[in-house]
């Protein structure tokens, strides 16, 4: 058992926050009871994931999306008010981490799902060095997409380059289609993020570089249960991971 501010207070000293300009606030979203000894952790702080958590007599919920963002409508109405009704009736605390999540080098969603696909990064790119990029034995868009699918359970929506070996691999979780230029200039093969849009199908088309989508959720599932893991080893807290699913 631990409480509330040592657990604030490791989460900022592992993660960082105050390093990143991001869209929402990084931290204690949500102040809760005191006393912490179970830990929920999940992706998004949706309605179902406090339903389970409350049903699974968490102390704190620790998510990657929470619920304020940058430009967001301040009224407490519909389904915000839901959550968050539930959240101070329950007296559960509710800790957010977004960018800070996706870059930490060992347990962040980018590290995390390297080394379950693996890969280590050794160098970075992007806005805010979020992308990975890492040098791997050469495998075929093929061999990678069975892999991935097996990994997220779900099936990969691909952009086929020129064929040729993938042999450096650049990721960026979740909603990092952006980065694929960024991906290009540092030499990928191929990159790997959670979402398509448009214009990513044209530049592998023109670039020879694979693009692979292997879902938003689905590339995020990692870091929040390498940070729960670490605060509940150190801290001793009863760890919670639960998969709200979710098609995107």
């Amino acid at each position: 058992m631990t409480n509330r501010a040592a657990l604030e207070l490791r989460l900022n000293q592992w993660l960082e926050p105050g390093r990143f300009k991001d869209y929402g606030p990084n931290g204690l979203q949500v102040e809760g009871r005191a006393e912490v000894n179970r830990l929920v952790c999940g992706v998004t702080a949706s309605l179902a994931l406090i339903d389970a958590a409350i049903e699974a007599q968490a102390d704190a919920i620790l998510v990657h999306h929470g619920l304020f963002w940058r430009g967001q409508d301040g009224r407490v109405t519909g389904w915000m008010k839901q959550r968050l009704a539930r959240l101070i009736q329950h007296d559960i605390n509710l800790f957010a981490y977004h960018l800070p999540l996706d870059a930490h080098p060992e347990l962040g969603n980018n590290a995390q799902l390297g080394k379950r696909l693996g890969w280590t990064a050794d160098a970075r790119f992007g806005e805010q060095d979020l992308g990975f990029i890492a040098t791997t034995a050469p495998t075929t868009l093929v061999g990678l997409t069975a892999q991935l699918r097996t990994l997220t359970g779900r099936e990969p929506v691909l952009a086929e380059g020129d064929g040729r070996p993938l042999c450096r691999v650049a990721w960026c979780t979740g909603g990092a289609q952006g980065y694929f230029e960024g991906a290009i200039a540092a030499g990928a093969d191929v990159f790997i993020t959670g979402e398509i849009s448009e214009p990513q199908a044209h530049y592998a088309r023109e670039t020879g570089v694979a693009f692979i989508a292997a879902g938003h959720h689905a590339t995020e599932r990692y870091g929040v249960q390498g940070v729960g893991e670490r605060a509940a080893a150190e801290l001793g807290l009863d760890l919670r991971f639960i998969d709200v699913p979710n098609p995107a």
